[in-house]
């Protein structure tokens, strides 16, 4: 078992920046939003209030990393993180992401932009909106970007860093080669990526080994399926939440009526491993990912004080053992 000082920090990879080893997503609190054909992006309503309770809760339980994106919301979790920061800004390090186009009065994703142009331009507006001078990660929200625009989209991002807009910065991609082509910059410093216990990474993760990058696990919950709230019927799906028109890219959800029961026999046939020493669901899932890689920094969404609570609460109990991860591959035969 590590030592408590180890369980609460990490390194963002070779920036040297000290993180939480449990970050916060923030997708979630941005609220509803849409893309033009009306396809719901984000997890329905939100009470704003609520969120800033859960920001100020988590900051109050150790969590010192906070990840979002301009589009999330159209704008709106970036707005909202910032309030919830306030003076406390200094106190965290906040990532956000680039890449996307969108209305914030509609609430509405328009489209993609990968131009340098583009990406001074946005990072621009989420300073404005997050209320700081600078963002401490900075990620490229398109995953399947050319590797040639990307590499100069890398150089643009040295430019920020050289400018003190940035201190370091990212790619939010699942493929190892495009994650590959931004760590040939000095300042880049991980890669975002899906990983969880039901779908591991090993590729990226020798990656990120190899190459001293942070490894940012998003779905590290598999979209809420690890929590144990999710059943099958629609009906558990509010309007406006992704999951219940889930795009082709969301995995676990089938049709969008309901959770996929075979992704759900797989939840159950791990949740006594997971749950083993007192830890719920959802925390037995985050230790399995800081036990999985010492790179690793999941970063669980969150609507409320209570979500907060049980996502930070992991921290004290730890990584799984040796002897989990064996049984949990066992379990899901690999």
């Amino acid at each position: 078992m590590q030592n408590t000082e180890t369980q609460m920090h990490r390194t963002l990879g070779r920036s040297g920046i000290p993180v939480s080893a449990l970050g916060f997503g923030c997708w979630a609190i941005g609220g509803e939003w849409q893309d033009l054909d009306g396809q719901p992006l984000g997890w329905g309503k939100v009470d704003d209030e609520e969120s800033v309770r859960a920001i100020h809760r988590a900051l109050d339980l150790g969590v010192t990393f906070f990840d979002t994106a301009d589009v999330y919301g159209a704008g709106h979790s970036e707005r909202v993180l910032g309030r919830a920061l306030g003076k406390r800004r200094d106190d965290v390090v906040v990532a956000t992401k680039w890449g996307n186009l969108f209305d914030e009065r509609t609430r509405t994703r328009t489209g993609q932009d990968d131009s340098p142009e583009h990406a001074r331009g946005a990072l621009t507006a989420s300073l404005a909106r997050l209320g700081t001078d600078h963002v401490d990660l900075y990620q490229l929200h398109i995953s399947d970007a050319h590797p040639e625009q990307a590499a100069r989209l890398r150089d643009t991002c040295e430019e920020f860093v050289r400018e003190g807009l940035v201190r370091a910065y990212a790619w939010s991609t699942d493929d190892p080669a495009r994650a590959a082509v931004f760590a040939e910059g000095e300042h880049c410093a991980a890669v975002q990526h899906a990983l969880n216990v039901l779908q591991d990474a090993p590729s990226m993760l020798t990656l990120c080994e190899e190459l001293g990058l942070a490894s940012i696990n998003r779905s590290p919950l598999a979209m809420g399926l690890l929590t144990g709230k999710q059943h099958m019927g629609r009906d558990t799906l509010q309007e406006g939440d992704i999951r219940s028109r889930p795009p082709a890219w969301l995995q676990g959800f089938g049709d969008g009526s309901g959770a996929d029961p075979a992704w759900l026999a797989r939840v159950d046939a791990l949740r006594d491993v997971l749950t083993n020493g007192g830890r719920t669901l959802a925390q037995g899932a985050l230790a399995w990912l800081w036990a999985r890689s010492p790179h690793t920094v999941p970063i669980p969404g969150f609507r409320s004080v209570a979500q907060a609570e049980e996502n930070a609460g992991a921290i004290e109990k730890g990584p799984l053992t040796a002897e989990q991860l064996a049984e949990i591959d066992r379990v899901l035969g690999r």
